[in-house]
């Protein structure tokens, strides 16, 4: 019994180091005129892995990277977010599907119009895979104040 405890907080802890360790996000905001903002959402990925585009052909596959802003009456989207970086496209076989992933650094810009100086507040969901496996999606949480 002991030994299946310690294997089960091996591969836990083994899981959580991994995924703590192929993407690392830097979130933050720009001032584009008086009442627009470019969130910028920038993921460095490491070598091997991949994270998936928001937008993929249907849901039976990855998960795909979201943007979940908290409800704000001050906040209002502009337009669809704009993904760049080194964009990879096609049949992937893991999935048995196109999809679109992309590798090293994925940016994300989505501008927002506000009222007045606010917080915005939400976390981005990604998940991430190398050609053997994937890891559980993960929530980054953040929180931005715009003056």
């Amino acid at each position: 019994m002991k030994f299946l405890f310690a294997l089960t907080c091996l591969v836990t802890s083994l899981s959580s180091y991994a995924q703590n360790n192929t993407v690392t996000w830097t979130i933050e905001s720009k001032k584009t005129n008086s009442k627009e903002y470019s969130l910028i959402f920038n993921a460095t990925i490491k070598d091997g892995w991949y994270v998936y585009s928001q937008f993929l052909e249907s849901d039976e596959g990855p998960v795909p990277t979201e943007i979940t802003l908290e409800e704000n009456k001050n906040l209002a989207l502009v337009g669809k977010a704009i993904e760049e970086g080194q964009k990879i496209e096609g049949f992937d076989k893991l999935f048995e599907m196109n999809i679109t992933k992309f590798k090293k650094s994925l940016k994300i810009n989505q501008k927002i119009k506000t009222s007045e100086p606010t917080t915005v507040k939400g976390y981005i969901t990604f998940m991430t895979c190398n050609d053997e496996m994937c890891l559980p999606p993960t929530d980054v949480p953040f929180e931005l104040h715009l003056k």
